[in-house]
């Protein structure tokens, strides 16, 4: 009996060892992939097959390393502009209220004026950033464009005004009785602000020159910098194209600490010639393969942004959705939203609590179209009409704005205004009390009012902005139509 069970105990192991021979799967001489041939030789990549898989390799990580350093790019681009084109101080608040001065800016409101700052917190210690009472909105962002504070009407002064302290990263705390305390996560800092009084010269004329900036010290402060005009000056804060974007990002890397959720970052950025703490000299391998890299992380970015699978329709069976998906600490449940904040800040700058509200009547929120009734891409050489259904459920005004599809800003036309809001004076309503706006190359015949141009040979895109939404809003009981293709 105990023979019988050793002789089957080693039958049953040598089928299992056979089994597993049998199963054994030897690596083929050549592998037909998605990237091409791949050959081996006695299973072992030939020396061709692994410089084309360290090339693949890099590549992919090029091209989404560009999708997850948009945001930072994108606010780097404007902070060099703040201090090398517009030749402002650290900390100084520039404002930005006209179609010239506005132009640099991703899909800016053309009816808001803006006052901003850029803040080099490791030259200026702490900076306190003055807010007057009244309606106005703003907040603080650190180099990632997440939010460390709002301010205003939507901030912890409640529009009664307040002095807001922002503290370097590692700085704090510290005990500053009056001030509302920021620990900034960055050394780079974005301090905003948008205006919204319905009289906006009334509010430029009192608001704006109550906005102060100033250092602080346990010892005193500095002395207040008023804001100063940007300027008609040429400049543009959209990420840049080719090596131009890495040599930007490398730039961000350089200047602030590395967070715990980007190392696996740094690790596939090591590869490329970007490390924290040493020279930036990618060699020609490297130059090339971020430079294609660039190219279709870009290509990449646009689909992610203008046909949005991260998020549905806002009103069913349109083509209208949430512009800005992206919470303000960019954290979803069990992740970080990577392809949400690029889908916004590919084509926008700034975020704040405000504008993702979810309370009438306050704060704004953003819905963007960029296909037709037919499903098709908008384009400048078509006439397009938008209906606008009686009441637009905003309590402080509504507009619509036009946007070029190549540079996300406004576009350059002989009319120079990209826009119809309901605070123009002239709009005309139908008999029903709704609106329609009309978009394309020539102004429509008795519809002058209610047009916005377009340039012929140029794609572009709508934003519908509700100031202060009200209820029919965000229970959808009022809702927009497609932009609908006209002769």
């Amino acid at each position: 009996m105990r023979r019988f069970a050793r002789t089957t105990l080693t039958a049953a192991l040598l089928y299992s060892v056979a089994g597993i021979g049998a199963h054994a799967q030897e690596t083929p001489d050549e592998l037909d992939t998605r990237i091409g041939k791949l050959t081996f030789e006695s299973g072992y990549p030939s020396k061709e097959t692994v410089a084309k898989l360290y090339d693949e390799m890099d590549f992919q990580r090029a091209s989404q390393a560009y999708l997850w350093g948009i945001p930072a790019v994108g606010l780097n681009e404007w902070r060099k502009a703040h201090f090398n084109v517009f030749k402002a101080k650290n900390g100084e608040m520039l404002s930005y209220l006209d179609f010239a001065e506005k132009l640099g800016i991703l899909t800016p409101n053309y009816t808001t004026p803006y006052i901003a700052t850029f803040i080099d917190l490791k030259e200026s210690g702490p900076m306190v950033v003055v807010v007057p009472p009244g309606l106005i909105a703003g907040m603080v962002l650190d180099q990632w464009q997440r939010v460390m504070a709002d301010l205003g009407v939507v901030g912890p002064d409640m529009g009664k005004g307040g002095k807001y302290l922002i503290l370097p990263p590692g700085y704090g705390p510290v005990e500053a009785e009056g001030y509302f305390v920021i620990q900034s996560t960055s050394r780079d800092v974005l301090a905003g602000f948008r205006l919204l009084d319905a009289d906006k010269e009334k509010a430029i004329a009192e608001l704006i020159p109550q906005i102060k900036t100033y250092t602080w010290t346990l010892d005193g402060t500095g002395e207040p910098m008023p804001v100063r005009a940007a300027g008609d000056v040429k400049w543009t804060q959209m990420p840049p194209h080719g090596m131009a974007y890495w040599d930007s990002l490398n730039e961000v890397i350089q200047r602030e600490p590395v967070e715990e959720r980007d190392r696996f970052m740094m690790a596939q950025l090591k590869f490329l010639g970007i490390e924290k703490g040493k020279p930036y000299q990618p060699d020609e391998r490297q130059k090339k393969i971020l430079q294609d890299g660039a190219i279709v992380g870009e290509a990449m970015a646009k689909v992610n942004t203008t046909d949005k699978r991260v998020e549905p329709p806002f009103w069913e069976g349109t083509n209208w959705k949430h512009a800005l998906v992206v919470a303000t600490d960019q954290k979803a449940n069990t992740y970080d939203q990577l392809d949400e904040r690029a889908a916004w800040f590919y084509e926008a700058v700034v975020i704040s609590k405000a504008m993702l509200t979810q309370t009438p009547g306050v704060g704004q929120r953003y819905i963007a179209s960029y296909k037709d009734a037919d499903d098709a891409w908008l384009s400048g050489e078509n006439n397009y009409r938008l209906h606008v259904p009686a009441d637009p459920p905003a309590k402080g005004f509504w507009s619509v704005t036009a946007y070029d599809e190549s540079t996300r800003q406004m576009p350059v036309t002989e009319q120079g205004r990209p826009d119809i809001s309901s605070r123009k004076e002239d709009i005309v309503k139908n008999e029903d009390g709704s609106i329609d706006v009309y978009f394309g190359p020539t102004a429509p015949k008795g519809h002058e009012a209610n047009w916005v141009q377009t340039n012929a040979d140029k794609g572009w895109f709508a934003y519908f902005r509700f100031y202060g939404p009200t209820e029919p809003f965000f229970d959808k009981s009022w809702s927009l139509p497609d932009i609908e293709k006209v002769n």
